[in-house]
């Protein structure tokens, strides 16, 4: 009798002497299932390259190493890089990288399949979103999920919203319970594709954009002329000309999380511009 992938897991663990890490969000997928859906639900095939973040024994690995031509697999811990390397050692078109995948600057691939740690979800997603790729489709946390799919107005739109929004095209798929994970995490799970399209509106400085964003969002709630005083902290212009330039932002009276992303475009552009104007 074939032995299940929650039995496979823990007994791979005990021989090899290992405890899931919480602080590394270390919680194994252990549903074949879901895992096969999610290769599905990004299309792989053998033109396709695959990063993998966050490998853990393998599963998925193996899975992607069937369907697609290269499969690309970093984990961080040391103990399960030792598990994935001796797993894998057979796999000609799988590559393990023992690697932090934040501190990866240069990395070629086409799709992204993955159950990454739900530690670094955040820092992971704009890492991901600088890179260059086709697809992607990965597991978060149900909250976390929520919010880059989040509309104006909504309690969970915020920064990821505005960000995966100028990027992409998300898409929410299959709610994961949270007992097809083991250790069970006290949260269920979703999981999400994401298509890069062209940007919907235009900035000058998308890095400048997105510090006005991060500044802004810092204050969600209050009016907008009230939010940018932490974007305008670093300014040298005087206190009475912040608060008079704060005043004539567009919607300037509405508050941050009512916002769209296009309008804090605008609202990001008329200040930009008339702070140059300001230093001339």
């Amino acid at each position: 009798m074939k032995m299940s992938l929650l039995e496979e897991t823990k007994k791979i663990l005990r021989a090899y002497g290992i405890r899931p890490r919480k602080r590394l969000g270390q919680n194994f997928l252990v549903d074949g299932e879901i895992l096969d859906k999610m290769i599905s639900y990004a299309s792989v095939c053998r033109d396709d390259v695959v990063l993998e973040i966050g490998a853990g024994l393998g599963f998925l690995t193996e899975r992607l190493a069937d369907v697609s031509g290269r499969v690309i697999a970093v984990e961080v811990d040391p103990k399960l890089f030792k598990i994935l390397s001796h797993r894998l050692r057979n796999r000609k078109n799988v590559d393990v990288l023992m690697e932090d995948i934040l501190r990866i600057k240069t990395l070629a691939f086409d799709k992204v399949v993955s159950v990454p740690p739900y530690s670094i979800s955040s820092p992971l997603l704009f890492w991901l979103l600088k890179r260059d790729f086709r697809c992607a489709v990965l597991t978060f946390q149900e909250e976390f999920s929520r919010r880059l799919a989040a509309p104006p107005g909504t309690e969970d739109y915020g920064r990821l919203s505005v960000a995966v929004y100028y990027h992409s095209d998300v898409e929410l798929l299959d709610r994961i319970p949270k007992e097809l994970f083991w250790p069970t995490p006290k949260v269920n799970s979703t999981i999400v594709r994401l298509k890069p399209r062209k940007p919907p509106f235009h900035v000058d400085e998308e890095e400048e954009f997105f510090s006005f964003i991060r500044a802004v969002f810092t204050q969600r709630n209050k009016k907008l002329k009230n939010a940018v005083a932490v974007f305008l902290s670093g300014s040298t212009f005087s206190r009475e000309d912040l608060i008079c330039l704060a005043n004539t932002i567009p919607f300037c009276g509405r508050r941050v999380r009512e916002l769209a992303p296009e309008e804090l475009a605008l609202a990001f552009s008329y200040l930009r511009r008339e702070l140059g104007s300001m230093k001339r």
